[in-house]
């Protein structure tokens, strides 16, 4: 399967982990691991959140 989100990539050029990601969203960690690792996606409304939370755009989340 192709990679269809930048989720890991930018969390790990920022230094933060999945754990710190899903506590600021109040999800579970193991969601955000299924997001980082493209075996699930998160919603777009979600992608937004992350986006802000990133303080990145969610074009720089998308492949």
């Amino acid at each position: 399967m192709k990679d269809l989100n930048r989720l890991k990539v930018v969390l790990v050029e920022q230094k933060k982990t999945g754990k710190w990601l899903a506590e600021q969203l109040g999800k579970d960690p193991s969601t955000v691991s299924k997001w980082c690792s493209n075996k699930m996606q998160p919603s777009l409304e979600m992608l937004t959140k992350i986006a802000q939370i990133l303080n990145v755009t969610t074009k720089d989340l998308i492949n």
